[in-house]
Parts: C-alpha cells; structure tokens; sequence
C-alpha cells in the first residue's frame, strides 16, 4: 500500500568532481557487462541537510539488455567525513513509488555523528519514481475528491469502482505500455547493482523501511556475496506478495483503527466523545454515514475519510490531530476542520500520483493476482463484516491488478544463507506489515538477528525516538555487531508511549511537530 512521498530533494545539475571509491577492489565486470557508469555529484543542498549532493546514473530499461534502452536513477548523498570508511550506505524509503532523495539526509542526520561519518549515505529515485526518468504518471487526479463511496451497497455502485480501476490500468497500458514490462522488484533489485557499480564499490550496505524490506532482500538474493550490511525495517512477508498481503493489512489496520478509539475513549477528557472505545468507534462510523452522503465542505466524502485516518494505523503520532478533527466535527460539525485534516494526511499530491502509478506498477507486475472479480469480491465481504475500517478502500486501491495490462512474473524465493549476519526491526502491532512478516523473514535469513519492538504499532521504528532500537542500529551499523537470543526474537524493546492530546488550538491548526518520529514517518508516507 503506498500513498504519499516526502518532499523530494531537487535534483540540480552539471558537473562536480567524481566519488571516490570505497574500499576493495570494484566488481569485475564480464563481456556482456558494460563498462561502470561514471557518477559527477554536484552540490543540492537543502536548509535541513546543507551537505547534500545529487547525481543521475543510467541503467537498462530490461537487464537482459543492457547496451539497450536506458533508464535514469536519481541519486543523492551525504559523503563520508572520517577517515575510517565503511562504504556506501543505500537507504529506501518504501512503497513501491516512494522517493528516496530525502532519506540520505535524514538518516545521515539521524544517526550518531560517529557512525554517519564512516558511510556515503545514498538516497535513491527507483525507476519510475520521482526524478528519475520516465517518471510514471498513468492518470493524473485519479484521486481527487469526491469519489465513490468506497464500500459497495449495491452491484451498480460496485461496477463504479471497478470502472474506476479498469480506466486507470488501461491508461497505465496506453501512457507507459513500453516500460510497464520492466517494472518489477527483480528489475529494481539489479538497478541498486548498477549503482553500485557506479559508485566503485565491491558491497553495498543497505537500509531499508517497508517494501524497501522485499527489494533489499530481492538484492540479497540476486547478489550475496556483494551484501556487506542488511538492516531491514519494518518487514514485508515475502510469502505473501502481494494480494495475500493486502488482506493481511485489512484485519491489522482495523485493529489500530480500534487502537485510536481506545486512546480518544482514555481522553475523553480532552475529545469529549465517550470512554467507552466501542462508542467512539460507533461515531467514528456515524461520521462516515454523514460525509457519504454530504461530504463535508464539498470534498470530503466516506472514501476520503479513509484516506485520511489512514496514516494514524501508520504512526500514532498523527492520533492528537486526527482526535481533534473527529471531536469538532461530531460535537459541532465542524467540517472545516475535517477538509484540513483531510489536506494534511489523506490529499493525493502530484507526487503522490507518481508513486500510486509506480506501486501499481510494480505490484501488479511482480506476482500473480486473482483472474476472477469473484474472488475479490467475495474476500472484500467475508473481511469486511469482522475489518471494516479499509477493507474496501485497499480493494479499490490495488483493483487495477485485476486489468493490468502485461503479464505478472513469479517473486523469486529470498531465502538465503549465503548473507552475513542481516538486522531485522519489527513492532508487534504494526499494520502495514504485520509482525509474521518479519518473523518468516528472518527464518529464511540464515544468520540474521531479529529486534521486536514489543506492543509497538507504527510502521517504521528505527531513528524515531526509541533509543533501545537505535542502540541495536548503532551496534550494527558500526561494526556489525547483532545480538543473539534464543527466543522466537533476539532482542525486545519496549514500545514508546503512546501520544498525549495536544492543545485544542495547535492540534487544530495541524502544526506537526518537528520530532524525529514525525520528520521519519513524513519521509516514509502512507500505504507503504
């Protein structure tokens, strides 16, 4: 599930000096090989990382091909200031269709000075992302407001959203037809090789949040012995690409939908809508009721609301200003309140129709899905009736799979026991990839060591505030240290407590704050 990048660093320009390369001698490369493609940084700094610099490397549109057709990846970078050099450092953002320009800084920033000064932090563009070129952009608007009614209530109304979805995969088809066959996480995988072969390095580091799990461990697979350093944050269930997945999601985002009316119920001081978490979840529906069928301020309706509560199964540091939004409209319907909320979290930008684009892209080309609408239709009821929330809201959102216009591929099996030894971070409660993903994942990663934020419900939790995580990050990233148990988990961390309700004016003018939490989850988006 993917939704919204963060902001995206801008890519400048003409010439700078060449990397210089990491340590170890650079890949051999065989006759069928190109030579390594030269990388000319040229500075691209922004207020928050002054020391960014931007590049572009090109790759093959089809690997099998690699003197055909070429792509363009957008690279950034934070170099390395110490004299001990650990190589570079790719970081991934998620998605598939999240740019990872920003990610450089950030993560460089949000390490220990120490540790951050022995990488080349590099942030990436995937194919068809962001400033990489061709960018998608199968059909711009595609979620403006107001659209159907996600859930159903009749077959006239469920024949609306599958139009919707059956238009957007044919314009797909008709827009980007000739690279659509090349949007996969294998072709995605072998693009982070040509970076590395840019970037003259034997290995790569890699650090991933969400789909950037699958596609570091698609890498892995393809290319073991060029793996130095694996952190995996946040994982996605490599069993379970991609439809299975989705409805994974579905139980696990109602149940931190109900995690969000617990805390509204346990502040009912502050929100005033019952402390019983039943009863406010029941105005939590009454409210969809009413923007179905009058969408508050003209924009939004019940598929809307959804869209913009979403982001709360995601990180509940977003719950003070989704609380607020709910108490004003239910006690004094408020809609004004509802339209900003909605800009804020659940609003589809023009990046944001780029990386729905790119994830359906890849999603629907990266396995198999349903040939018959029976099958979702009758998944989409039997969940619904116990999961709500988004149950149909994700049906509609990956539906274009069930038109899409190539062919899907078979995922490749990842596991491995050729790596040395991977991190794996994982929260019990997150909802966009549920516990169990991790836990087959590190199953399948020979060697590898498994962090459990325990009773944690976001999605992404390293660098985020939680010191004990970053404790094991840190250890990792220094000298590959992992800790070892001989539970199911190696390492247990306590989850962070939850958010405390803001003040009325602040909450209500949506001033996010600026912590390390906030400034990572604005990086990752929503529906990753």
């Amino acid at each position: 599930m993917t939704k919204r990048a963060g902001i995206l660093v801008a890519v400048g320009a003409t010439v700078a000096g060449l990397l210089t390369a990491a340590p170890g001698p650079a890949a051999a490369t065989s006759a069928s090989t190109p030579p390594a493609p030269k990388l000319k940084w040229t500075d691209c700094p922004t207020d928050s990382y002054p020391t960014l610099q931007c590049a572009k490397v090109r790759a093959p549109l089809d690997h099998r091909r690699p003197s055909g057709r070429q792509v363009t990846l957008a690279l950034s970078r934070v170099p390395h200031t110490a004299k001990t050099f650990q190589g570079p450092l790719l970081v991934n953002p998620g998605g598939p269709g999240g740019s990872g320009l920003s990610m450089a800084g950030f993560v460089a920033s949000s390490l220990p000075k120490k540790v951050a000064a022995q990488y080349d932090v590099i942030g990436f563009d995937p194919r068809g992302v962001g400033r990489s070129t061709p960018a998608l952009n199968c059909l711009p608007g595609h979620f403006d407001p107001v659209r159907p009614d996600s859930v159903p209530t009749s077959y006239r109304a469920e024949r609306v959203n599958r139009d919707r979805a059956e238009s957007f995969a044919r314009a797909c088809g008709e827009k980007h037809g000739d690279v659509l066959p090349y949007m996969d996480t294998v072709s995605a995988a072998k693009d982070l090789d040509v970076i590395r072969r840019a970037l003259g390095s034997r290995q790569l580091n890699y650090f991933g949040y969400s789909y950037g799990t699958y596609l570091g461990a698609v890498y892995a697979k393809l290319y073991p012995e060029r793996v130095r350093r694996l952190v995996l944050d946040s994982v996605v269930d490599p069993d379970d690409v991609w439809y299975e997945g989705n409805l994974g999601q579905d139980y696990a985002f109602d149940d931190r939908h109900k995690a969000f009316a617990a805390w509204v119920a346990k502040n009912d001081a502050a929100y005033g809508l019952g402390t019983d978490p039943a009863q406010v979840e029941a105005a939590w529906y009454r409210m969809r009721a009413d923007v179905a069928r009058k969408p508050a301020g003209g924009t939004v309706g019940a598929s809307e609301l959804e869209d913009t509560f979403l982001p709360g199964g995601y990180y509940n540091g977003y719950w003070p200003y989704l609380a607020e939004a709910f108490a004003a409209y239910v006690k004094d319907r408020d809609a004004e309140a509802l339209v900003e909320v909605y800009e804020n979290f659940g609003a589809v930008d023009a990046s944001g129709d780029n990386g729905y684009s790119v994830y359906t892209a890849v999603q629907c080309r990266d396995a198999g899905w349903p040939e018959h609408w029976s099958t979702w239709r009758n998944d989409s009821r039997r969940i619904h009736k116990k999961a709500p929330f988004m149950t149909w809201n994700n049906t509609w959102y990956n539906a274009p799979c069930a038109n899409w216009p190539v062919p899907p591929l078979r995922p490749i099996p990842v596991n491995n026991r050729q790596l040395p030894p991977a991190l794996i971070l994982q929260a019990t409660d997150d909802a966009a990839t549920p516990y169990g993903g991790a836990v087959s994942m590190h199953r399948k990663l020979k060697g590898s060591s498994l962090v459990v934020e325990e009773g944690g419900g976001n999605h992404g939790i390293t660098l985020s505030g939680n010191d004990c995580l970053d404790k094991h990050l840190t250890a990792y990233l220094t000298d590959g240290t992992v800790p070892r148990g001989r539970g199911e988990a190696d390492a247990v961390c306590a989850a962070l407590p939850e958010p405390k309700p803001l003040p009325a004016e602040k909450a209500a003018a949506q001033s996010v704050d600026n912590s390390k939490g906030s400034r990572l989850h604005g990086l990752l988006g929503f529906r990753r």
